[in-house]
């Protein structure tokens, strides 16, 4: 890969950061602060966190077996997508080059950030191939987004063709993994030794159950979460964020226990969706969700609606025609859900 300084845009590797109050101090022990211009009532609100969330990471480095100085943490995954923009792509010079169908939210900062955004449209089965996505590159190309388990499809992406673009790519490969835990592929930050050029993406949003807290990970080289703590806000993450992740943190096995309920549910409604005479074909998937063809996706979901009955109709995304994206709930809302669709 290019050196980290030749991928980082010159004014961020030159970039002096905000040095907050609680930086300044940090590493020492303090009972009086009077630096931060503070109402010293209302604790422990009153206070600003920890603007690196020390404690909340070594949490994370436990559960997720990655250093706690290869982590950084965010308001939601879209403050992670966003970053790499900021930190590495020269506005109006650099682009990116990312699988299509995919999340939304990479072309959406591009061009928040005026970065020109090349998608890749994924084969029949919805994968790739690396040589495709390298053809996609040039000089000036600075990342490749990778969604795996991929959304919408659902699907994990094949090992050996994530490995061949990280292993030929000189830039930077992001591999989203925000549905790694409903999937039985191992996930790709267990490798990050092994590639100093991939940037990983996790979220507390979806096996964890705590969407509504908006915390987003990145686990990549110490080199690359140094500069994102450069170019973040000071308190990116709020105290109730962090107060309420390490409460999740403490016990992951009731984590693995809604894993497999959710797992077993989604067997259980994909097999429902595919005898229905409404359902062309429902896809295979390793996340929350699956991808099922409907012969009339739009009239289907506005149906579904008017029963109070939310799911994402996808129709009007590539090679996503006439497609629901099925979210996988409980048991009583996914019997809600077919018994509704059977009497469409």
């Amino acid at each position: 890969m290019k050196s980290l300084q030749e991928l980082t845009r010159k004014n961020i590797w030159n970039l002096a950061p905000y040095s907050s109050a609680r930086n300044e101090y940090a590493g020492r022990e303090a009972r009086v602060f009077l630096d931060a211009n503070e109402n010293p009532y209302n604790a422990p609100y009153n206070r600003y966190p920890d603007p690196l969330q020390l404690e909340l990471k070594a949490a994370i480095a436990k559960v997720k077996g990655v250093p706690a100085q290869c982590i950084f943490v965010g308001n939601g995954s879209d403050e992670a997508i966003d970053l790499p923009y900021r930190c590495f792509c020269e506005p109006g010079v650099d682009n990116v080059v990312a699988i299509e169908p995919t999340y939304g939210m990479y072309k959406v900062c591009a061009d928040i950030n005026n970065v020109e955004y090349r998608p890749v449209l994924l084969d029949e089965h919805y994968q790739i191939t690396a040589d495709k996505l390298l053809a996609a590159t040039d000089a000036h190309t600075k990342i490749i987004w990778l969604c795996t388990p991929n959304n919408p499809t659902g699907n994990c992406l094949v090992r050996e063709e994530v490995i061949k673009v990280i292993e030929q790519f000189d830039g930077l490969v992001i591999v989203d993994e925000a549905y790694s835990d409903f999937a039985s592929q191992k996930p790709l930050r267990a490798e990050l030794g092994k590639y100093p050029n991939m940037i990983v993406l996790n979220t507390m949003s979806k096996a964890w159950g705590c969407a509504a807290i908006r915390l987003g990970m990145a686990f990549a080289s110490e080199g690359i979460i140094d500069i994102f703590n450069k170019v973040k806000y000071p308190y990116n993450v709020n105290l109730l964020t962090q107060q309420q992740a390490l409460k999740a943190l403490q016990d992951p096995f009731e984590v693995d226990g809604w894993v497999k309920i959710l797992k077993e549910e989604r067997g259980r409604v994909m097999q429902a969706f595919s005898i229905l005479p409404i359902c062309e074909q429902v896809y295979p998937t390793d996340a929350n969700f699956f991808l099922a063809k409907m012969t009339d996706a739009t009239k289907i979901y506005n149906y579904l609606v008017d029963q109070g009955i939310i799911v994402r109709n996808r129709t009007r995304v590539q090679l996503c025609q006439n497609c629901l994206r099925i979210t996988i709930g409980t048991k009583t809302e996914n019997s809600e859900l077919i018994a509704a669709l059977r009497q469409y």
